[in-house]
């Protein structure tokens, strides 16, 4: 089993606290697939909807894939996200609740198929933001430190 992974989406650990991570599918075009093995995808402003009992990925751009031309997809456009039944009920009655989102974390490739990986989110405060930087800064001075003291 082969992972490489395409995209992660950094800001989303920034702004947001995981609680719970999924996998999911995605049904996407042939130009699609070719563009995220190409590694030209952006999951920065993405986030999951649920309308009708299914789930669905919005917002993530994939680039175009010059080669398609005319074949072409739209780079923003919506994307059903493969979940089974019970994990998408769960993910919507979590979304109901207040304060809850999901978005994906990171886009891979596993066996050749791409995969979303999407968390369960609830946003940050300000003064959240401020001590994991400062967290962040702490541990850097502590490892520099370590360093020199074994060189």
């Amino acid at each position: 089993m082969t992972i490489k992974v395409v995209a992660t989406n950094r800001k989303a650990f920034h702004e947001y606290f995981i609680s719970d991570t999924f996998e999911a599918g995605l049904a996407l075009v042939g130009s699609e697939i070719k563009s995220i093995r190409a590694g030209r995808v952006s999951l920065q402003d993405g986030y999951v909807s649920f309308e009708q009992g299914e789930a669905w990925l919005a917002n993530v751009h994939i680039a175009p894939y010059d080669p398609a031309s005319r074949q072409n997809h739209d780079p923003k456009r919506r994307r059903k996200l493969l979940l089974h039944r019970r994990e998408i009920d769960r993910l919507a009655g979590k979304v109901q609740e207040k304060g809850f989102t999901v978005i994906p974390t990171r886009l891979y490739l596993k066996d050749g198929r791409a995969k979303v990986e999407i968390g369960l989110a609830k946003g940050k405060r300000l003064y959240d933001k401020r001590e994991a930087i400062a967290k962040r800064d702490s541990q850097r001075q502590v490892d520099r430190a370590l360093k020199e003291q074994y060189e």
